[in-house]
């Protein structure tokens, strides 16, 4: 058994799915910021900038600035609450028509009359979009807030930005628990770059398709179809009986994690293939697996459901 992102037909092309510029609270005019994305190699970026009235709820109209191999997503960050903290809602939706319609968030406080964030979510889902609750940790969202999102297709399992700004940069703790409840949902590494510190070029997503469009990133996005990095490539996983073989860059540790406290490592030096007894995540009813290169960055697979 192979995940969908190294059976299906096509390449992978890297993207990063959560960006803000002078449309909203980032540094940089969009043009420069997908300047920047391309000129770093990147095959493809979501600018998603906060949508809200104070900033006129923008979906930045980035195709003037696709080039061959590089295109845009269209996209943002909505908003909407509160959440068990009574702070705003923030979830990220990649895919949005240019008229999605503003819920009520003049700004980034509570009013009363505003959609909740399960709402705006189901919302956006139902536009077509791409659907992610943002960085969770950084947020202070609650098991039961994320349990109330349902439309929701991703957990950010990393921010850069907020690894950078807050060091609250973590999402695996929560995306498991919504795992062992049953939830399938997909991990996403992203930068929530706003380019006023080192918060870009930090975490990516590599996503399977047959062609660098819009269209068919979406299609794969949602499909699962695509892994998470900071710097390592994974290039392979097979699952087969109790063994689970891992192929990647050179790598110091590969885990398969599980289930409540499941999960099999296996340490080494400059290992590009590893072959891991599932031990005690033989009974988990999914798996992932996280490789860490020498300098410490990770690449995570999507869950595998068994």
């Amino acid at each position: 058994m192979r995940p969908i992102a190294f059976s299906q037909p096509g390449q992978f092309w890297r993207g990063n799915l959560h960006t803000h510029s002078t449309l909203s609270d980032g540094v940089l005019p969009p043009e420069d910021v997908c300047r920047r994305y391309r000129a770093e190699g990147y095959d493809f970026l979501a600018l998603t900038d906060h949508f809200i009235g104070a900033y006129g709820y923008p979906i930045a109209d980035t195709l003037p600035f696709r080039a061959p191999g590089f295109t845009t997503l269209l996209g943002a960050e909505l908003h909407s609450g509160p959440m068990r903290n009574g702070e705003l809602w923030h979830i990220l939706a990649v895919g949005l028509q240019p008229d999605f319609a503003p819920g009520h968030a003049p700004d980034f406080h509570v009013h009363p009359g505003m959609e909740t964030g399960p709402e705006i979510a189901a919302r956006a889902v139902a536009a077509g979009a791409f659907v992610a609750i943002a960085h969770p940790q950084w947020s202070g969202l609650t098991l039961e807030d994320a349990r109330s999102v349902t439309a929701a297709h991703a957990v950010e399992i990393y921010n850069h930005g907020c690894a950078t700004g807050a060091d609250r940069a973590d999402g695996a703790a929560l995306a498991d628990l919504l795992l062992s409840e049953g939830r399938r949902l997909s991990v996403i590494a992203t930068d929530d770059a706003h380019f006023s510190e080192p918060d870009h070029f930090g975490g990516w997503v590599m996503v399977k398709a047959e062609e660098n469009t819009p269209e068919a990133l979406l299609a794969a996005l949602k499909a699962g179809a695509f892994y998470s990095s900071q710097g390592p490539d994974l290039r392979d996983i097979v699952l087969e009986g109790d063994r689970l073989q891992v192929e990647s860059s050179a790598v110091v540790t590969v885990i398969v994690q599980g289930q409540g406290t499941a999960a099999q490592a296996l340490h080494g030096q400059s290992m590009t293939r590893a072959d891991l007894v599932l031990g005690r995540c033989a009974a988990s009813p999914w798996l992932r697996v996280t490789v860490i290169d020498a300098a410490g960055r990770r690449a995570w697979s999507n869950p595998i459901w068994r």
